[in-house]
């Protein structure tokens, strides 16, 4: 089952795949508008196959918008606390330049909670 999970951001959002036991990052999307926005994620999911979406959320107002996306594209949510962080850390002890590591920490955010998420599922 191909699995697409998504951190949302206000201006960005980060992409992770899995196609099996594993969640990878993808690719970081930079926004303006939230409706185009939804409408571009659409699109990917049907062209990319996508069978399931997973958006994280964490607690408060941020966590209110995720769950509203996640109504929005039709996907379920699932707690992405502390994602960011642990993305944070685990690209410096890869030892990923600040650069990539910057550009790309949504999408390791996003892996990172797919992550979680086929493990809390396949537990």
């Amino acid at each position: 089952m191909k699995i697409l999970g998504i951190d949302y951001g206000r201006s960005k959002i980060g992409l992770a795949i899995a196609d099996g036991p594993l969640a990878a990052p993808w690719k970081v999307i930079k926004y303006k508008d939230a409706k185009i926005l939804v409408e571009n994620i659409k699109e990917i999911i049907q062209k990319e196959g996508i069978e399931k979406t997973v958006v994280g959320v964490s607690e408060g107002e941020m966590g209110e918008e995720s769950k509203k996306f996640a109504g929005e594209i039709g996907a379920i949510t699932f707690d992405e606390t502390l994602s960011t962080q642990d993305a944070q850390a685990r690209s410096m002890e890869a030892g990923i330049g600040q650069k990539k590591r910057h550009k790309m920490e949504d999408a390791y955010a996003a892996a990172i909670m797919l992550q979680n998420f086929l493990d809390f599922v396949n537990a």
